[in-house]
């Protein structure tokens, strides 16, 4: 009996052993994924693939984390504007993860370039880019997991939203200080006080009572449509911005003043022109995504 005993543990052993080691080896395999993910990922918020990287680490199992990949086509030669403006708003997104406080190996952010893995297009049947794709931590990606860029557009706040219901992983979009404003309140304040001190005879216009009532109309506008009666009048000062900055040039080549003021006058009016104009570009690129043109400001 001992001897049966001892035969039937060898056989149970024998036919748990393979299923056991697999199991183990599955481990390993998903231990050195990740803690390969996660090195790359403390080095670079967004992960860059070819072909073999994205098999091995993104398509193939084991897994037990999910990956937001862009497939773009970020080359100078492929022209594609919107890639890079859309890989500006996702790497806002991955640092905004990377550098919180929540960051875990849960999710990771990848990219695929076409010219780096062509193969990979091919494999999923892509014809565009950018394109945004959900690979969860279990089966393979639903429809849900491409993300609608057509619909949404690319911001990174959306990025987010979309994410958060497709992983249930909540990102706090932090975006980096943009001193474009401070500085062009500086400029006009600048322009405004030289203007005071050349023109210090003739301020009749601080004392126009119809200019002064339609300033105050941006502020008392009751309409349900307040926020585009608002982004008109900040269209028309900017371009009334660039259009003082002509009046200055004007003045300057032609006025009788002094060379020293005349220099200034010129200089103000060539900054004018120039930042409001860029600033009217960067208005009209993040309204209508995709635009290719922009001028000192992106």
């Amino acid at each position: 009996m001992a001897a049966l005993a001892v035969l039937a543990l060898l056989l149970l052993a024998a036919w748990a052993g393979p299923g056991a080691a697999g199991q183990k080896r599955k481990e390993m395999v998903l231990s050195e994924k990740v803690n390969q993910l996660m090195e790359w990922a403390s080095k670079r918020s967004v992960i860059r693939m070819n072909g073999d990287k994205f098999r091995r680490l993104v398509k193939a199992p084991p897994r037990n984390y999910s990956v937001i990949v862009m497939f773009t086509a970020l080359q100078p030669h492929r022209q594609c504007v919107v890639c890079k403006q859309a890989d500006e708003e996702y790497q806002i997104l991955a640092n905004s993860w990377r550098y919180s406080s929540a960051f875990t190996n849960k999710i990771f952010f990848a990219m695929v370039d076409f010219d780096e893995g062509s193969d990979v297009f091919q494999m999923l049947n892509m014809n565009s880019a950018p394109t945004f794709i959900n690979f969860p931590a279990k089966g393979k990606p639903k429809r849900g997991d491409t993300y609608e860029l057509q619909v949404r557009g690319f911001a990174a706040e959306q990025l987010a939203r979309w994410v958060a219901d497709r992983t249930d992983v909540n990102i706090r979009v932090i975006r980096p200080p943009n001193y474009a404003g401070p500085l062009m309140l500086g400029l006009l304040l600048a322009v405004i006080g030289g203007l005071v001190y050349l023109r210090g005879s003739n301020l009749d216009f601080l004392y126009n009572k119809t200019g002064w009532a339609f300033a105050a109309l941006n502020y008392i506008h009751g309409s349900s449509q307040a926020q585009f009666v608002a982004e008109t009048h900040i269209v028309l000062l900017f371009n009334g911005g660039v259009t003082l900055g002509m009046v200055l040039l004007h003045e300057a080549a032609t006025s009788d003043m002094d060379v020293g003021k005349r220099k200034i006058l010129c200089i103000a009016g060539i900054g004018l022109v120039v930042l409001f104009f860029s600033w009217l570009l960067s208005i009209f690129r993040s309204k209508y995504h995709g635009y290719p043109y922009s001028f000192l400001m992106s």
